[in-house]
């Protein structure tokens, strides 16, 4: 598999005003399994203050949250999507949030990166950060 490193990306001073202006936090990719690092970083980041927003295929709830199919079905304002899909998954993921016209920020998970996909965003308006875990950077920052 071939990684892309990210050439479109925040410095620490703009992750700092993102969580700062963060309330709420569509999690792409949100399993249900405890054991997993989107489960976990979807627990430290509620544990925080943050309103997780589940976006799975399967289950009612996610940690108490209803979950969503897909980005575009959240009936309310984003902050952020934070993305634990696969790298295949981020264009579309990315579009979703673009087409909503009130996302923030969109953030892929450590090992995550998609440049063409966060260039179209940052042209759109959005922040972007590629590559870099929630709660490994809010723990650093705060």
């Amino acid at each position: 598999m071939d990684c892309e490193f990210p050439t479109v990306n925040s410095k620490s001073e703009e992750i700092i005003e993102i969580f700062k202006n963060t309330k709420t936090i569509a999690i792409a990719g949100l399993s249900p399994d405890a054991s997993k690092a989107s489960n976990m970083v979807a627990v430290y980041l509620q544990n925080a203050g943050f309103k997780i927003i589940p976006v799975y295929p399967k289950e009612d709830t996610i940690l108490g949250e209803k979950v969503y199919r897909t980005i575009s079905e959240i009936p309310f304002k984003i902050d952020m999507v934070d993305i634990f899909r696969k790298p295949d998954a981020i264009a579309e993921i990315i579009d979703e949030a673009i087409a909503r016209g009130d996302v923030d920020t969109v953030w892929t998970q450590l090992g995550l990166v998609n440049n063409e996909a966060a260039a179209k965003a940052k042209e759109a308006g959005l922040k972007v950060v590629q590559n870099k875990c929630t709660k490994i950077e809010h723990r650093n920052l705060f």
